[in-house]
C-alpha cells in the first residue's frame, strides 16, 4: 500500500457509502480515464470479468469464435467459454513473447474457409510487454475483428507513448493482490464508445432496469466494484507512476547480475515499445549456461526466494485440449526454457542482496 489508501476508506465508512456505488467508485473511474487517456472506464470485480463484459457488448454467443494469445494465465480464456464460444488460440512470437501478427493472419484465413469467421481478438500484453499491435490492428481492420486488450498485467506500459489498454475496441485492466497496483481484487473495463461502457455498467449491476421494483429484460451479472474497493485503488493511483519506474529499476538490476551468454531477458525491441516490466523474465538456454531455468528455480526456492515457470500455453492445458490452435513451438519452448524472477516493488536492498547471493553461489557450480 502506498499510505493514502486509508484515507479514502475511512471516507467510505464516514459516509456511509458501502454498497458497489459511491464517490469513489466514480472517483476511481475518472482517475483511471486520466491515467490511461481513455474516455470512460467501468471499474468491475475482476479483470476476467472485465473480459466477459466485452465479448457480451460485442455480440459473442454461443457457436461464435474468438482468437485469444495462448501464452496467457487462463483468465484471458475463460469468459469465451462462460459465452458458449469457441477460443481459437494464437502462438506467439520470439520478439515480445506476444500474439504472433503471422500466425493470426494464417488462423483467420483458416477460420474464413471454414466458414467460421472470428468474431473478436482477446489481445494480450504478457508481463507487462506491449504486443506488435500496429501489426495485429492492421490485420484485424482486414478482416473487420474486433480486439480486446488484454493489458491486466500491463497497466502503465506504452505502445508508441500511448497507455496499453487505450489502444483497442476494449481496454481491460486487473488490480488483482499481484498486479502492479491493487484493489486486493478488481478490474476495470475501459473504451472510447460510451454506450459501451454504460452497458457494462448497467450489466455489472444484475442488469437492473430503472423501475421502482426490480425489473429484469436481460441476464446480468454481480461484477460491480464496492466503494471501499475502489476507494484502495484512487490510494494506488496515487503511486502507479512509481510502482512502474521501480519495476524497471528491478528489471535493469537482474540484467546487471544475471549478465549470462546463454540468458535472455524479455526486451523492448524498440523505442516504440514501453513495458512496465510487472515480471522480469528470462529464457536459459541450457545447452550454453550448462544448467535449465528449473535448475535456478529450486537453488532459489532452496534459500526460500519464490522463482516460477513462464506461463503453460494455453493449448497444452487440459482444459482447453479439445479447442482449436495455431502454434508455431514458440511458447512452448518458452515455458519449458523460461523463469520469472522476484519482482515485488516492495523487495528491500536486503532481498535483493539475498537474491544476488543465492545466485551467484548458484552460479559457482557452473564455472
Amino acid at each position: 500500500m502506498g499510505g493514502q489508501e486509508l484515507d479514502y476508506v475511512h471516507e467510505a465508512f464516514a459516509s456511509n457509502w458501502i454498497a458497489p456505488l459511491g464517490p469513489n467508485v466514480n472517483g476511481f473511474e475518472e482517475d483511471l480515464q486520466r491515467y490511461c487517456l481513455t474516455d470512460h472506464a467501468a471499474v468491475l470485480t475482476s479483470g476476467t470479468a472485465a473480459i466477459h463484459l466485452a465479448l457480451i457488448i460485442l455480440g459473442v454467443e454461443m457457436g461464435d469464435e474468438v482468437l485469444v494469445s495462448s501464452f496467457t494465465f487462463s483468465g484471458s480464456i475463460n469468459p469465451i467459454i462462460y459465452q458458449g464460444a469457441t477460443p481459437v488460440m494464437i502462438d506467439s512470437e520470439s520478439l515480445t513473447w506476444n500474439c504472433d501478427p503471422n500466425i493470426l493472419e494464417e488462423a483467420i484465413k483458416d477460420r474464413i474457409s471454414k466458414k467460421k469467421k472470428p468474431k473478436a481478438l482477446i489481445l494480450v500484453h504478457l508481463y507487462g510487454m506491449p504486443a506488435q499491435y500496429d501489426e495485429i490492428k492492421s490485420i484485424c481492420d482486414q478482416y473487420e475483428i474486433r480486439i480486446i486488450e488484454d493489458a491486466a498485467e500491463a497497466m502503465g506500459a506504452k505502445y508508441k507513448d500511448r497507455k496499453l489498454g487505450s489502444l483497442g475496441d476494449f481496454g481491460i485492466l486487473s488490480f488483482n493482490g499481484n498486479k502492479i497496483i491493487t484493489t486486493s481484487g478488481g478490474g476495470a473495463l475501459l473504451s472510447s464508445n460510451k454506450e459501451w461502457i454504460e452497458k457494462a455498467r448497467f450489466l455489472s449491476t444484475q442488469a437492473r432496469e430503472p423501475a421502482v421494483h426490480y425489473e429484469h429484460k436481460e441476464i446480468g451479472f454481480n461484477y460491480r466494484m464496492s466503494n471501499v474497493i475502489a476507494g484502495i485503488g484512487r490510494g494506488q493511483m496515487k503511486v502507479i507512476d512509481d510502482r512502474v519506474e521501480k519495476k524497471r529499476e528491478i528489471n535493469q538490476w537482474y540484467r546487471k547480475l544475471i549478465n549470462l551468454e546463454g540468458v535472455k531477458f524479455l526486451s523492448e525491441p524498440s523505442s516504440d515499445f514501453f513495458s512496465n516490466h510487472w515480471l522480469s523474465c528470462i529464457q536459459i538456454d541450457s545447452k550454453v549456461t550448462g544448467f535449465k531455468a528449473e535448475d535456478l528455480r529450486i537453488a532459489l526456492l532452496a534459500e526460500n526466494i519464490e522463482s516460477r515457470p513462464l506461463w503453460k500455453p494455453m493449448h497444452l492445458q487440459q482444459a482447453y485440449s479439445g479447442y482449436p490452435a495455431y502454434t508455431n513451438g514458440t511458447s512452448e519452448n518458452l515455458f519449458e526454457t523460461g523463469l520469472c524472477l522476484p519482482s515485488g516493488t516492495n523487495l528491500t536492498s536486503e532481498e535483493l542482496e539475498r537474491i544476488s547471493s543465492s545466485f551467484l553461489n548458484f552460479r559457482k557450480q557452473y564455472q
